[in-house]
């Protein structure tokens, strides 16, 4: 993710290029503007191109298309801020869930605090890993003798780590340690932990439509390689820079939509969740246990421009 001042323009323009969307975009771009020169320099000098298309007509595919990226743009920003808001609540509960523990385990009893501060943190980084590319179980804290090579065999470890945390409650019930009442409050949040699993799952696996999507793309496309034939007679050479900050706009709104529709990949746009988890995790510390955890180096999920 990318950490701006949105104050700052010089300080974000000195960056233009070093972001990965921006690099491929001037590629792509660089290609409409070779297309658009050799159309503008075939009119010049050899064949004088005509279309049966009028500026009128064609200012209304412009305005048909802008309405469709906006939509596009929109669709692909609310699946982002949905998939930050999701993890914002699992920060919230697990900090609730700590704090309603803390209350309730007597101060000597390390051992139940410890199970809970590593379970919870564990829980947000088996999140992580399950929506992205696979869970790294050496980022995981031991709870237990052999806790961690228990999950390994399991599909959907995040339900898994969630069983342990209820099955820990429930040892504790038995033990007159918890009341039925502390049990109702503890159900809440534990059922939010798979709520919030569900509702990232269900991002993560419902992509915008295919036809969509590819609709946009062969519009742009047929919208790029119209513009010239339509402005070059009016406008010469002047086309060339027409049809470049042309294709930029459209080309670079549509991919910003590809990149944020899916936020928890490792693009640079995307949700930092490691740093997310990691937050969670001492938190999880800090409430249960006293103990402070160092702040991790930063990493690449994090890009700053200064």
């Amino acid at each position: 993710m990318v950490i701006y001042n949105a104050k700052d323009w010089l300080g974000a323009l000195r960056h233009f290029h070093t972001s990965y969307v921006i690099q491929v975009l001037l590629k792509r771009v660089v290609y409409v503007c070779g297309y658009g020169s050799l159309i503008t320099l075939i009119d010049q000098h050899w064949v004088n191109v005509e279309v049966p298309i009028d500026g009128t007509f064609f200012s209304l595919l412009g305005i048909l298309l802008s309405l469709l990226l906006v939509f596009r743009t929109n669709t692909a920003y609310d699946r982002y801020w949905e998939g930050r808001r999701q993890w914002g609540i699992l920060v919230n509960n697990s900090r609730n869930f700590a704090v309603l523990m803390d209350s309730l385990l007597p101060e000597k009893d390390i051992e139940n605090r410890l199970f809970f501060a590593r379970t919870l943190s564990n829980f947000a980084m088996v999140l992580k890993g399950h929506l992205r590319t696979g869970i790294d179980f050496a980022d995981l804290e031991e709870t237990g003798e052999g806790d961690l090579a228990l999950l390994v065999p399991y599909k959907h470890v995040p339900s898994r780590v969630a069983a342990l945390l209820l099955r820990r409650v429930q040892s504790l019930k038995r033990q007159r340690v918890l009341s039925e009442e502390d049990m109702i409050t503890i159900r809440s949040y534990h059922q939010a932990f798979l709520d919030i699993t569900g509702s990232c799952e269900r991002i993560k696996n419902t992509p915008i439509p295919f036809s969509y999507s590819f609709f946009i793309k062969l519009f742009i496309t047929l919208y790029l390689l119209l513009m010239p034939l339509v402005l070059v007679e009016t406008y010469a050479y002047f086309t060339i820079l027409a049809i470049t900050f042309a294709a930029y706009a459209l080309l670079g709104v549509e991919m910003i939509g590809d990149e944020i529709e899916e936020p928890f990949g490792l693009d640079c746009n995307d949700l930092p969740l490691n740093q997310i988890s990691q937050t969670i995790r001492r938190n999880m510390h800090e409430t249960l246990t006293g103990e402070v955890l160092a702040v991790p180096a930063a990493n690449v999920e994090y890009q700053k421009v200064n």
